[in-house]
């Protein structure tokens, strides 16, 4: 890297000779939407930070999908660090949902830092604390509420956050991020739509 004006974003590392560190290992990368940062079943030799944009990790079986987490600006995929932290194959993928600069770093690094720094200790603790607690809270959601409870849940979540009630979202993407079936999804939609709680439209949902 050939400055350190992305340490911006990342300020919770304090220790000069880290920073010098990142420096040296760090490199900026962009990736656009739909681009595959990892797969499932392969070795994780890098490790992302995202500056900014953001990182969907999802495990897959068949035609199903299993949201488990966004990787967000700050943050790093926790899958991908255990995975490279103990030199295992990942399993999960992570996809770009939009376009986003991520800052790399080998992953051989990992153990290193771990031991020598603690401001990266700290980093790695509280994304791993912060993943427990989103995967606990979907684990949750899926044993205890019915999915049609989860979709309009989804929605309303989805348009307050985006502040815009028009979500650019097909049947099957929404399956995919509730891990169930499109066919579920279409109908829940449609009776939500005729209770005039959502109106439906091609690759999109307005919610009302």
């Amino acid at each position: 890297m050939e400055s350190d004006s992305y340490f911006k974003y990342i300020p919770f590392f304090t220790e000069l000779e880290f920073k010098q560190e990142l420096l040296k290992h760090g490199q900026l990368a962009t990736f656009k939407k739909g681009d595959v940062i990892v797969k499932n079943g392969q070795y994780v030799k890098f490790l992302p930070i995202v500056l900014k944009g953001a990182i969907r990790v999802y495990q897959q079986k068949e035609d199903r999908e299993i949201l488990l987490y966004y990787v967000r600006a700050e943050e790093t995929c926790t899958m991908s660090l255990a995975a490279a932290y103990f030199n295992n194959k990942s399993t999960s993928h992570g996809v770009v949902t939009e376009p986003t600069e991520v800052l790399i770093f080998p992953a051989s690094l990992i153990d290193q830092w771990q031991l020598k720094y603690p401001s990266w200790n700290r980093y790695v603790m509280n994304m791993f604390r912060r993943r427990y607690d989103e995967m606990v809270g979907s684990f949750e959601a899926i044993v205890f509420e019915p999915i049609n409870v989860r979709v309009l849940d989804y929605l309303r979540n989805k348009a307050q956050k985006d502040g815009n009630p028009q979500i650019a979202l097909s049947h099957q993407q929404l399956a995919y991020e509730l891990g169930t079936t499109r066919v579920v999804v279409s109908r829940i939609l449609k009776d939500y739509e005729r209770r005039k709680k959502i109106k439906l439209y091609r690759g999109m949902i307005e919610v009302l």
